[in-house]
């Protein structure tokens, strides 16, 4: 089946995976879930952010699917996940548990791993009992968890009501992107990467993002605007690390170190020179390795040992 929205060779095109499959959230939307890598290794949970797709995690799912189980999912609206009318903190925790539900064991346990949107989806999930169930520690990439418009740098104004009014119309605009273009691709670097991203990491996050329809990047730049997990940052109870890029414009690291000043159980911070917005691309041997750490830490249960039962959710072939 093809997929759309990403690029087609170098380390940055999708992984074919193991198996998929749809999973049905609480108000009936349909997720689509890729699975990779072997059934009985750690399983690791990645959510990826606003206007992207699993297509954005091939450099962690080609390095960690070796020895991991590693589970990606579309958000509602973003790749082959469908739209929905519900674009709300609420849907997105109503769908992160949908995936573990339909994805793990009973009682089995992930590191998740959220970037951007994925991480606020974390937040938003973070007092829910299924997610406590199958959350072992959680990794939170380039993300924030509330005055996301306010403190954006991606327009070059002092900070103020006028930064934060124009902010607001650009990343919430229903215009479509249009084709990638050089022009494009320099518009995205400037405002997503580091300056230094190379030009083949540039075009693998361009053709990502330029796949998500204007409508869904409309409706789901409407909920970051007006974004407010201060008190799910505070309920995440699980051991919680955070990485940021320095030069990170969408969420400047001012969020990442008010994280970790809220997190109940704090992992510290990780700071990454000269990277910007989508970290697991520009730094993806940083993020894995980190990754790496969690799981090894933290995940010592598998199925066998608990002799849990299957995943409990129904699912469908995809």
């Amino acid at each position: 089946m093809s997929r759309l929205g990403h690029v087609t060779g170098g380390p940055y095109a999708p992984p074919v995976p193991a198996r998929e499959l749809t999973v049905v959230s609480a108000d009936g939307a349909r997720l689509h879930v890729e699975v990779h890598g072997p059934e009985d290794a750690p399983p690791v949970v990645l959510a990826h952010g606003w206007t992207c797709s699993t297509a954005f995690w091939a450099a962690q799912i080609r390095e960690l699917a070796v020895d991991h189980r590693v589970v990606a999912y579309d958000q509602r609206g973003h790749g082959r996940s469908p739209a929905s009318p519900a674009c709300t903190t609420r849907a997105l925790a109503d769908d992160l548990e949908a995936v573990l539900a339909g994805t793990l064991a009973r009682g089995e346990r992930a590191v998740i791993v959220g970037h951007s949107m994925g991480g606020m989806t974390v937040m938003a999930a973070a007092a829910r009992p299924r997610f406590r169930e199958h959350t072992a520690a959680v990794l939170l990439c380039s993300t924030g968890s509330s005055r996301l418009i306010a403190e954006a740098l991606v327009i070059p104004m002092r900070a103020g009501s006028a930064r934060t009014w124009l902010t607001a119309r650009v990343l919430g605009s229903r215009a479509p992107l249009g084709p990638v273009t050089p022009v494009a691709k320099r518009v995205l670097k400037y405002a997503t990467m580091g300056p230094g991203s190379a030009p083949h990491m540039v075009e693998a996050c361009a053709r990502i993002v330029h796949a998500c329809p204007s409508s869904v990047r409309h409706a789901w730049a409407g909920v970051l605007a007006g974004l407010d997990l201060d008190a799910g940052v505070r309920e995440l109870g699980v051991p919680t690390a955070v990485v940021t890029g320095t030069a990170d414009r969408l969420t400047p690291p001012s969020h990442a170190r008010a994280l970790v000043a809220a997190l109940p159980h704090s992992l510290g911070l990780t700071e990454l020179p000269g990277m910007g917005h989508m970290t697991p691309v520009e730094a993806p041997e940083a993020v894995n390795g980190r990754i790496r750490e969690l799981v090894t830490q933290y995940v010592t249960v598998t199925p066998e040992d608990t002799g849990a039962a299957a995943p409990e959710r129904i699912t469908e072939g995809s």
